[in-house]
């Protein structure tokens, strides 16, 4: 693919839906409202599942918004081009996504009494993802075979830059009353008790019925055949889903079925070097 890549404060990101232009904007001059709620993850860490969290929590449970309004307009990427467009159609209070590093985030964001959603995935699975991802999305160059994309990946010469700076860069974050941590894991093993502990973080107190149609709404199954979730709307020239499905198998550990022994031993020395001063042991270390 002859797509180029463009670096922004030394991060790399993908024109069209990406611009120096949109990139300074969503860092200098997005304002950011006191009730906002920010979806943030590294790429195919769990957004689209927040997401559609978020979508179903604001109407308490009532799936019929969620299954006629595209997740995009319903919770716009600020960074982009197209979701800077569509921010202007977001009634408060407002759910936006963002992948950005803590450094090029919204410099309103931290002078308000706005929310932050950080979800964390293991990285393996996160390199998996975007590997077969790479293959669907035309802003991602092709990922080349798995032995390549795993160095690109581990030297964070991607879109979006390293996954080991974008975690830490957040984790900075991590005491503060207005920032929650959950985990791609956690939300597999229990969605429930997850939407729960959302709720409670949001302020939004929601009967079990309610919650119990949160969870229903957002399996991985519901998402999927959701027209309105599984980005089928888009052109296949921007996302091809004949290539691989955009909702592929929603599960952990399919890091498993790619990796050799040797490539998730060379993994984890890059790994333990990059994090090793971060004071976070996840579920994925002590296992």
């Amino acid at each position: 693919m002859s797509l180029e890549y463009f670096k922004y404060k030394g991060i790399y990101f993908s024109p069209p839906s990406y611009t120096p232009e949109s990139l300074n904007f969503a860092e200098n001059e997005f304002q950011v409202l006191d009730d906002d709620v920010y979806n943030v993850t590294y790429p195919k860490s769990g957004t689209n599942w927040i997401l559609e969290i978020l979508s179903l929590i604001r109407k308490k449970g009532d799936p019929t918004w969620a299954q006629s309004v595209p997740n995009w307009l319903r919770s716009p990427w600020y960074e982009t081009v197209e979701g800077q467009t569509q921010m202007k159609d977001v009634e408060p209070p407002r759910a936006v996504c963002s992948h950005l590093p803590h450094q090029l985030f919204a410099k309103s964001f931290f002078n308000s009494k706005a929310k932050i959603i950080y979800t964390l995935r293991n990285p393996k699975d996160v390199m998996v993802s975007l590997f077969h991802f790479s293959k669907v999305l035309c802003l991602y160059q092709d990922s080349g075979t798995f032995e390549e994309y795993l160095e690109i990946f581990l030297k964070g010469d991607v879109p979006y830059g390293s996954w080991f700076d974008h975690v830490k860069g957040w984790m900075k974050m991590k005491d503060q009353n207005n920032f929650f941590i959950i985990t791609y894991e956690e939300l597999l093993k229990d969605l429930r008790g997850s939407v729960v502990r959302i709720c409670k973080f949001l302020g939004r107190d929601l009967d079990d019925t309610a919650i119990d149609s949160v969870v229903e709404n957002s399996s991985f199954k519901a998402m999927k055949e959701n027209t309105m979730s599984n980005y089928s709307l888009l052109p296949s020239s921007f996302m091809d889903q004949t290539k691989s499905s955009f909702y592929r198998k929603g599960i952990s550990g399919d890091w498993k079925n790619f990796f050799t022994v040797a490539q998730s031993e060379y993994f984890d020395r890059v790994y333990q070097e990059k994090m090793k001063d971060c004071d976070i042991k996840y579920f994925w270390e002590r296992n």
